[in-house]
């Protein structure tokens, strides 16, 4: 019989954020594919588990990957653990997933910890939408180029930083994407944690550059227009037509028109209105 493979999320600082089923999961489990065992190791005599280790970090995956899945396919159930937070999210894990999948592998996810929610939901922006960016390339010009190809979206977004880096990053944000609000979550769960909210050039001047980041920063703020078409889409199809009916439009303009803003082919929408009268 196989194994079974748990991709266990563990605390991003504060060693009591982990769940009674992941402390239970990591004393039971043949191995553990730890990031760094030495990190993990603290955690494991933290609540007195012993289980032998594997190291599995991002310049290993590949490699490390199929020494894991002939362990799981020998019978043996591994736990996989980054140094912090849920593995395969910014971290190690997404290649073992994957080689276990393909080799019908039962992944088991034991939830817990993630810095960018907690990130998030403590930033005040909207939260019902929103695009996980993690790392920026390390590049200056990629950097810069990942900035201009997102610096229209209107979710909230979700960087990861580390501490050299961060007063560099928001001053290329600050020159793609302009003054934005955005929101710092500082040395989550731990000691010296703290928010650091205002535009970006405000945080600028008031940089504590130590520490884990995470930033929310807002959505790019939608035009008069953009918001216009985001109400008649809440329309029924019979309800934009009218709209438009009602604004001296005939029948094959008003088609066009509500195809482009609800950017579906004109023929599905002909097809609705196809006995319609002018």
């Amino acid at each position: 019989m196989k194994g079974k493979l748990y991709i266990v999320a563990t605390p991003i600082g504060n060693l009591e954020d982990i769940t009674y089923r992941a402390i239970k999961v990591l004393s039971e489990v043949d191995i553990i594919a730890a990031e760094d065992t030495r990190h993990t190791l603290k955690l494991l005599n933290h609540y007195n588990i012993s289980k032998p280790m594997i190291s599995y970090y991002k310049e290993t995956e590949k490699v490390k990957s199929k020494i894991l899945l002939e362990m799981l396919n020998e019978g043996k159930n591994i736990a996989v653990v980054s140094d912090a937070g849920t593995p395969g999210i910014s971290d190690p894990g997404e290649e073992v997933i994957r080689v276990a999948i393909n080799d019908n592998i039962e992944i088991i996810p034991i939830p817990g910890a993630c810095a960018a929610i907690n990130a998030l939901i403590c930033s005040g922006f909207d939260t019902s939408k929103f695009l996980f960016i993690g790392f920026l390339p390390a590049k200056v010009s990629d950097k810069k180029r990942k900035l201009e190809e997102i610096k229209n979206e209107t979710c909230t977004m979700i960087f990861y930083e580390a501490p050299h880096k961060i007063e560099d990053t928001l001053h290329i944000m600050l020159e793609i994407l302009g003054d934005r609000q955005i929101s710092i979550g500082r040395e989550l769960t731990k000691v010296h944690e703290e928010f650091i909210r205002g535009r970006i050039s405000e945080v600028l001047e008031n940089l504590d550059a130590r520490g884990e980041y995470v930033l929310i920063v807002e959505g790019a703020k939608k035009n008069e227009e953009e918001i216009q078409i985001e109400e008649r889409n809440k329309m029924s199809l019979e309800e934009h037509y009218n709209f438009y009916k009602n604004k001296g439009y005939n029948k094959k303009e008003i088609i066009k028109k509500i195809a482009q803003e609800r950017s579906v082919p004109k023929n599905e929408i002909y097809k609705e209105f196809i006995d319609k009268k002018e």
